[in-house]
């Protein structure tokens, strides 16, 4: 037996919560999976409430400069998720705060969560069929994708144990932080993306290395010319990340680093490493029911739209973003997402 739903939508970064924000006070009753707490998904770094979730200061949302929120906090979030909020640090807004800020404010509004996966979907027949971990099924009338993607790390358990304490995968996130400026940082990465956070970077560090596993980029000519002559960009050819280096109090200090030459290792001193490596978006439930791009995003069919492929079936964040990828971006897109299913339901008379 299945629910009948107007608006259902999958995933809870800020694309999922503007979308349901602006489903919600439209009065399309949104039904939103917020994703499954789960260990597989806290390895993959898919665990409700998105990749803004994992970040610490979050400088760059417009509306939250920094400040003593405490009092505000305690008055907005519902008591038993406050209760397991860390303390506020007063740097402006921290990511989980932020999350949950967006979360509370799409349920004020009468959104309804369930903390589940969705694993299945029928894209075929209308109704769309969803089918949960849990073996819940969903039928929804619309239905708005904002799963997002995650950032693609080196796997080392150092690299795990100092991310969020100078182990980033987003410099225009994280890059102006105080721990970072002037001081010497390594970007992992030989694409466009790799030269784009060294080029970035490179306003705020003393020192960018620039960590590349062979002896030439492999980003655009002009992409790449322009971090070579860049006075702060110092290329590390035929190296890789051996381990990073640190401690409890001070978080990253060094990169040891190995070359793929001969297997001999030395040590760097970094305040920062940043992975360019590219990302993954959270696609795969979706093989073969909607286009993807030949990255495994979403492709949308209509230019300044959240179209997809299937008539009724929108996307907005990071799933459908390969080029932007910024939390202000993906709730804009979640808006928008959501004024579009608006219309198309009122279009179809549903």
């Amino acid at each position: 037996m299945s629910d009948k739903e107007k608006v259902v939508i999958i995933g809870s970064g800020p694309a999922g919560w503007a979308a349901a924000i602006y489903a919600a006070r439209a009065s399309l009753e949104p039904l939103v999976f917020e994703g499954a707490i789960t260990e597989e998904n806290r390895l993959a770094g898919t665990l409700p409430l998105g990749q803004l979730a994992l970040t610490t200061e979050v400088e760059n949302y417009p509306g939250f400069p920094s400040g003593d929120l405490e009092s505000y906090f305690d008055s907005s979030i519902e008591g038993s998720r406050r209760q397991i909020m860390a303390p506020h640090q007063k740097e402006g807004v921290s990511g989980p705060e932020l999350m949950e800020l967006m979360r509370q404010q799409a349920a004020n509004f009468g959104t309804r969560i369930i903390t589940d996966d969705i694993l299945e979907v029928d894209f075929e027949n209308h109704p769309f069929r969803l089918k949960s971990l849990e073996g819940k099924e969903t039928e929804a009338l619309a239905v708005i994708i904002a799963t997002g993607a995650r950032a693609n790390y080196l796997g080392l358990p150092s690299e795990e144990a100092y991310k969020n304490r100078g182990v980033s995968a987003c410099a225009v996130c994280d890059g102006a932080l105080p721990r970072f400026r002037n001081k010497p940082l390594a970007v992992v990465g030989g694409g466009d993306s790799a030269v784009e956070e060294a080029t970035y970077l490179s306003k705020f560090a003393s020192t960018v290395y620039l960590v590349h596993r062979r002896d030439e980029l492999r980003a655009s000519k002009i992409m790449a010319e322009r971090a070579l002559s860049n006075s702060k960009i110092e290329p590390v050819w035929n190296h890789v990340v051996d381990e990073v280096l640190g401690d409890d109090d001070n978080g990253v200090s060094a990169v040891r680093l190995k070359s793929t030459a001969d297997d001999s290792t030395h040590e760097r001193d970094i305040s920062g490493m940043f992975l360019a490596i590219g990302h993954t978006p959270n696609t795969n439930f979706l093989e073969g029911k909607l286009e993807l791009t030949p990255k495994k995003y979403i492709r949308l069919t209509t230019p300044f739209r959240t179209y997809t492929s299937v008539e009724g079936v929108f996307a907005a964040g990071d799933v459908a973003d390969d080029y932007y990828r910024q939390a202000v971006t993906a709730a804009g897109t979640g808006c928008m997402a959501a004024l579009d299913a608006e219309r198309w339901l009122g279009e179809k008379g549903f």
